[in-house]
């Protein structure tokens, strides 16, 4: 690169610099807060107080819920359970969250079905519930605490968990429909929603 070039590249850097000083200096000094979201999830279920037994479990963690109450995955569910962790910077699962909702819809009381936002905030957990009509009970694992303790590389996962805690399966990749979504609950957990 000739000196005269060199000279015209940094002539037009120093401009493009400075005219976004000056547009940024047009700018108020703080984006207007945009009114909270309200929650559109339900509040978690009661669980019977007692440590998840059987061979694999998931980790002792215990989060808040979107809608109020607390999730305590290391625990027995009372009843077989799907849980389905997400997060609204992950696509597969924006596009898995609402079949694993239907499946909620469908399941009745012999099933519990519930999410965990899972590295992320509960703000935007809230938001993307609302925005997506998600109504299940959803935890809040903003840490991520539940992953890194089982060592989960990537999202989405979902696991199945029988009545008293253990898991029964791992689902290791998105789910691409309901009907796949019911077969593995009635398969590994002999429920059919």
């Amino acid at each position: 690169m000739s000196a005269r070039s060199r000279t015209a590249a940094g002539a037009l850097a120093l401009g493009l610099a400075l005219a976004g000083c000056t547009a940024a200096a047009d700018q108020p000094d703080a984006a207007p807060s945009t009114p909270p979201v309200g929650n559109t999830t339900a509040a978690c279920p009661e669980q019977p107080g007692e440590a998840a037994t059987g061979d694999a479990v998931l980790a002792d963690v215990t989060v808040d819920c979107l809608g109020g109450g607390r999730l305590h995955l290391g625990q027995a569910q009372g009843v077989p359970t799907v849980v389905n962790l997400w997060a609204t910077w992950c696509g597969p699962c924006r596009e898995e969250l609402p079949l694993v909702q239907e499946l909620a819809d469908r399941a009745g009381d012999r099933l519990k079905v519930v999410g965990l936002v899972t590295k992320d905030t509960a703000g935007n957990g809230a938001s993307f519930a609302a925005d997506a009509g998600i109504t299940m009970p959803t935890g809040v694992d903003a840490e991520g605490l539940l992953v890194d303790a089982q060592q989960l590389p990537a999202l989405p996962y979902t696991y199945l968990l029988r009545a008293d805690g253990s898991v029964a399966h791992l689902q290791m990749r998105p789910v691409t429909s309901v009907g796949e979504l019911e077969a593995l609950v009635a398969e590994h957990l002999g429920v059919t929603p």
